[in-house]
């Protein structure tokens, strides 16, 4: 009986001292950032003082750094501006020229404008790829 008990014993010591195989969980590599959709040359225009009735003329351009080809389907902007922008499709790596009217006639205060573009293109979540460009004045009556 002392035999089995000894034997019992060196047993379970031997049970709780087994070498532990280590559990190496070797890392996944970071994500890459997301690219962004476009990149603009600039996002908001400084107009300055501008008399009261007068039209001023000024630009924005965006390039396509998606890796895609992408296309604009809305752009929509106050009743003073008037946007002529890209109505084809714009090449990854390719440029594309917001020309912007703005007429001051009707502005009785200093403003910033928002001009909202709306492409076909949407993220991975499958919502609508908005990009937001802005410019400002002081009126001068």
């Amino acid at each position: 009986m002392k035999y089995s008990i000894f034997a019992l014993t060196i047993m379970v010591l031997l049970a709780c001292k087994t070498p532990q195989i280590a559990q190496t969980t070797i890392p996944a590599p970071p994500s890459p950032a997301p690219a962004t959709f476009v990149t603009w040359d600039k996002k908001m225009v400084d107009l300055g003082k501008v008399k009261k009735g007068e039209k001023r003329d000024l630009f924005f351009e965006l390039t396509n750094t998606s890796g895609q080809e992408i296309k604009i389907d809305i752009v929509d902007a106050c009743e003073c501006t008037r946007v002529d922008f890209p109505r084809g499709v714009i090449a990854p790596g390719a440029k594309g020229r917001f020309d912007v009217t703005f007429d001051s006639t009707e502005k009785e205060a200093d403003e910033t404008i928002g001009i909202t573009i709306v492409f076909r293109e949407t993220d991975a979540a499958g919502n609508p790829r908005i990009e937001l460009v802005e410019y400002k004045f002081q009126i001068e009556k």
